[in-house]
């Protein structure tokens, strides 16, 4: 269900085009804002990615197809090398290899960390490799299991993000979290999007052996 207007996409009459457009809509940042950003990972930062479990990347390919993928691990999975690099492991997935195929052809990403209970953000923006030296993901074993790949990047920018987005959706106010009857479960879904020849409590428990035994 699309909402309140079938294909609504088609028939937008106001469609902004134009920097000046956007501007005259929401104004100037301050000056405030606009020196928020350096260049460099100091203290405050690396206090932060410190305490991070949770890290959203994203990438596009040359055509510019856009991918964001989540990565999770234990606070302080994400390794700060120098004032400038920081170093994220590749954990075992689905092997559709999202962001590694999308960087292969542009090696740029946006990365945005947020820290359960906390309500600004951080985000940083750079350039990155895909790299198997075996120091580096030595230092990024978790449970005794050492990465296969690791991205670095390089940061050009970086900046905390103000919290009014938390503030908010209230996420991380457990009282207002939405309801999720009516929802279906990841194992329905796939079973249904895949027209599998499985039933969805086979597929619930493929899925939990996966998450069990190739969590790292």
């Amino acid at each position: 269900m699309l909402g309140a207007r079938e294909n609504a996409g088609d028939g937008f009459s106001e469609i902004i085009t134009s920097e000046s457009g956007i501007r005259r809509i929401i104004g100037i940042p301050s000056e405030r804002i606009r020196t928020k950003a350096v260049s460099v990972l100091d203290d405050h930062c690396r206090a932060f990615i410190s305490k991070c479990p949770f890290v959203l990347i994203g990438s596009c390919d040359a055509e510019g197809n856009i991918d964001v993928s989540p990565k999770g691990d234990p606070e302080g999975f994400v390794r700060v090398l120098d004032a400038s690099t920081l170093a994220i492991p590749d954990r075992p997935g689905n092997r559709r290899a999202d962001t590694l195929m999308n960087v292969l052809q542009r090696p740029k990403v946006g990365l945005l960390f947020l820290i359960p209970g906390r309500a600004d953000t951080l985000r940083v923006n750079g350039t990155v490799q895909i790299v198997s030296d075996q120091w580096l993901r030595d230092q990024m074993a978790v449970a005794g299991k050492t990465p296969d790949l690791a991205l670095v990047v390089k940061v050009k920018e970086v900046f905390f993000h103000c919290p009014k987005c938390m503030v908010r959706s209230k996420l991380w106010n457990p009282g207002q979290w939405p309801e999720l009857g009516g929802l279906a479960s990841y194992a329905q879904i796939k079973v249904e999007r895949g027209k599998l020849d499985m039933s969805v409590d086979e597929m619930k428990a493929l899925v939990e052996k996966t998450t069990r035994e190739r969590l790292y």
